[in-house]
């Protein structure tokens, strides 16, 4: 039998199916649910949430502090700097704040050595790293709100009412209205998640 592809979802497909006392015969639509929500709310934060690896590529032109754009961090897996010789950056001319592995919901910094500045012919550093959530220590607030997007969308996809809140009929105003894109509710349990833009 096929191996399933591990799903992208903020919550475990069982604990779903579980509180929802939904059984196999909606497992595909459960799965569907769940995965479309996780990008969902991804996309609303603008960030990513579920731990995976990262590259980043960052211009250097003289600054030794700078974020990393995804957040928590979990590990630093190599830094390269890109100069002539290709050389890899040793630990002693970087640091990480807050340190990695600490599960703080803000954006993580890289502050590197004044003695970089020395190196002339530095122009980019890249940053391999591991950051996210796992679905086991995944905050109680982002599970909610992937529990109950999910349920809402479920709910909307079985009573094939996609996209519409209901019939309105009286004082002149009989129509069909649109939904919003998410539930107030799941908003407000995103909101302290959400990548500010400055």
């Amino acid at each position: 039998m096929k191996q399933r592809k591990p799903l992208y979802s903020l919550i475990p497909l069982e604990d779903f199916k579980a509180i929802l006392g939904i059984d196999d015969r909606d497992d595909k639509i459960a799965r569907f649910c769940l995965t479309a929500s996780t990008f969902s709310i991804e996309q609303f934060c603008r960030r990513r949430l579920l731990r995976k690896n990262h590259l980043e590529r960052i211009e250097f032109a003289g600054d030794l502090v700078f974020p990393l754009r995804e957040y928590p961090v979990i590990q630093i897996r190599s830094e390269k700097l890109e100069m002539s010789n290709g050389a890899f950056l040793d630990p002693r001319f970087y640091r990480v704040i807050p340190d990695c592995g600490t599960d703080i919901d803000i954006p993580f910094l890289i502050e590197l050595s004044p003695e970089i500045r020395k190196w002339r012919d530095l122009k980019y550093i890249k940053v391999a790293y591991r950051a996210g959530y796992i679905q086991s220590k995944m905050p109680p607030d982002l599970a909610s709100a992937c529990f109950e997007l999910a349920a809402w969308n479920m709910n909307r996809y079985r009573g094939r009412r996609i996209g519409m809140t209901g019939n309105v009929r009286g004082q002149g105003r009989d129509g069909e209205h649109f939904e919003m894109s998410m539930p107030l509710q799941v908003r407000q349990l995103l909101e302290p998640y959400r990548r500010k833009v400055i």
